[in-house]
């Protein structure tokens, strides 16, 4: 068999031989050995499986639709100025949400992605919906938000898809403030009776000692 050095000699004087010759076959020993492995590894610490709650479990969900929202405020570069713009703050599902317990509705809005709560107030009755620069597919209103963790008074702008969608919402969202309304009479009528019954039972109190004096004479 001619040796490396051979064939690299007749390769400078014939290039094609080293074309023609094929590439050292790999042997058993030139391959490290494999070997299979059947050690077993135990987690140092064991993880449970964590329930993740959104805070909507005792909520039923009225309407939900998605749409674009922007706020009315101070950018960082603005914040203590005054100075005031719309900034766009995420695309999401807005949702009119109803507390099976307690019957109050809000509305609820998470950021896609980061699920970060975007919109949170209660759907008040006073609230108007305002059409926004003559668009028919977008509104415009304030709220006292809790977004952030505390009330702050926000102005807020959605905009939908297309007139279907942003009409749709209004429906609802009107719909929901009638059935707020309604609630909030019932419990002002609730707390006028309580006040009626706390007057007569004080009344009937100062009636019992008229008599107890009466009585003593």
């Amino acid at each position: 068999m001619a040796s490396f050095g051979e064939i690299a000699a007749k390769a400078e004087e014939n290039p094609e031989v080293l074309a023609a010759t094929p590439a050292p076959a790999a042997t058993e020993g030139d391959a490290p050995t494999e070997e299979e492995s059947t050690a077993e590894f135990t987690p140092v610490v064991a993880l449970e499986e964590v329930e993740v709650k959104t805070g909507e479990e005792d909520e039923e969900t009225l309407f939900e639709i998605r749409a674009k929202l922007f706020v009315f405020g101070e950018t960082l570069l603005d914040k203590g100025t005054g100075t005031k713009s719309w900034r766009e703050r995420g695309v999401g599902t807005v949702k009119l949400l109803k507390h099976r317990e307690f019957g109050k509705i809000r509305t609820l809005m998470r950021q896609d992605k980061t699920m970060k709560i975007i919109v949170n107030h209660v759907v008040d009755p006073r609230i108007k919906l305002e059409p926004n620069a003559g668009s028919d597919r977008s509104w415009v209103w304030s709220a006292f938000d809790f977004s952030d963790g505390e009330l702050v008074e926000t102005v807020f702008a959605l905009r939908f898809g297309d007139s279907d969608k942003a009409n749709s919402f209004k429906t609802a969202f009107g719909d929901a403030q009638k059935e707020m309304e309604a609630e909030l009479a019932g419990e002002d009528a609730g707390d006028q009776g309580a006040g009626d019954e706390a007057a007569e039972a004080l009344e009937g109190l100062k009636t019992g000692e008229k008599e107890e004096e009466g009585e003593k004479e």
